[in-house]
């Protein structure tokens, strides 16, 4: 005799319970890479200066790109009244602005199918009667924090569109931190559903969860040092300007204010947020590997200690390849893009391995 549960729909057998959820979990999954994506073509978009290039935000008329030569007289006479055409930019002709503007375009775009694909399987699971009632809040927050990041966007960039040519970096660092959040969210539920610990009741372990808010601490970290370009200074490592802490740490009036807004400061809390974070990921890691409770913590282990090195190899280099002899290659956007992309996946593995904490229970329905 079959085991039924009660759905907002009816019932179903425990199989037809984890059938849904599983295929919940490969949607889902599929979401985590399509953010990291966008997460990528967003660190493309800040180190081309792409960002500032579309002046507007029209949620219909912004799905194509211009498609005359009057239409693109248009978008390049807009950005003509911004501070960073006017102060920055001013050299440019409407050929080199189409360059940034596609960059902003496919970031944008990029966040519209995002939201188309969420959203429309959203809808056909939930018809269908394969959502649970306790799932139900979950994907209803994964929506709201879609919406909510695309306006925080669009707040970002008009930082930038009224007196200075830059946006905030206090604004950057919202925009960059909520992708993240909106990835622990995503990932986390379909390892739920995928693992059997969703409605599991199992306490999450401290030391793991710990490791991954550091990851995104220094994340945050690394989104001052984009927002002001700290990263452009100091191009060494470990010595900064010949010193293991920059003279020029605290030469902003104010204090504290240094911490968030001095270059120099901003890169160094940076790097010493980065490499305590990398000592205590190997040290726990390596912990974990000399006593591993289950095969799957022990490969979860393996990728991360091995992806915290290749990060810091990434981040260094990132700092190398901005120094002055660099700028006039791509060199540079590579590595950036990559350093960026490569703080997603640590992120990914830190979740994984809290998650992998926890025992499965796949009967668990």
């Amino acid at each position: 005799m079959a085991i039924s549960f009660g759905t907002a729909t009816g019932t179903k057998s425990a199989e037809r319970v984890v059938q849904d959820r599983r295929a919940i979990a490969q949607w889902l999954f599929g979401m985590s890479g399509m953010v990291f994506l966008m997460v990528v073509i967003g660190g493309i978009t800040r180190l081309t200066e792409s960002g500032l290039s579309m002046t507007e935000w029209r949620a219909l008329h912004d799905t194509f790109p211009p498609l005359s030569e009057a239409e693109w007289q248009r978008q390049f006479a807009l950005y003509m009244e911004t501070p960073e055409f006017q102060i920055r930019n001013f050299w440019m002709t409407v050929d080199d602005y189409k360059t940034i503007y596609w960059w902003e375009w496919i970031h944008r775009t990029w966040g519209r199918l995002i939201g188309a694909a969420f959203l429309l399987p959203f809808l056909w699971f939930w018809v269908r009667g394969r959502i649970e009632r306790a799932l139900m809040p979950r994907l209803v927050f994964m929506l709201i924090l879609g919406g909510l990041q695309g306006g925080i966007g669009w707040w970002m960039v008009k930082s930038g569109l009224v007196d200075e040519p830059d946006v905030s970096q206090y604004r950057l660092a919202v925009h960059l931190t909520m992708a993240f959040i909106i990835q622990a969210v995503v990932f986390w539920t379909a390892l739920d559903l995928w693992r059997g610990t969703f409605k599991s009741g199992q306490p999450v372990r401290l030391k793991p969860l710990g490791l991954s808010a550091l990851v995104l601490f220094v994340v945050v970290t690394g989104a001052f040092v984009a927002g002001t370009d700290a990263g452009y200074i100091y191009n060494t490592f470990p010595l900064m300007g010949g010193q293991v802490v920059p003279e020029a740490y605290w030469s902003l009036p104010g204090g504290l204010v240094n911490l968030v807004e001095n270059p120099a400061a901003i890169q160094f809390n940076h790097r010493l947020v980065a490499v305590l974070t990398f000592g205590l990921i190997v040290a726990y890691t390596v912990s974990v590997l000399r006593n591993p409770e289950s095969r799957t913590q022990k490969r979860a282990a393996l990728a991360f200690v091995h992806m915290v090195v290749l990060q810091v190899v990434l981040g260094i280099s990132t700092l190398m390849v901005m120094g002055p002899e660099w700028l006039e290659t791509d060199y540079y956007i590579a590595f950036g893009a990559a350093h960026q992309g490569g703080a997603y996946v640590l992120f990914t593995l830190a979740l994984l391995m809290t998650h992998v904490s926890r025992q499965s229970v796949s009967n668990r329905v």
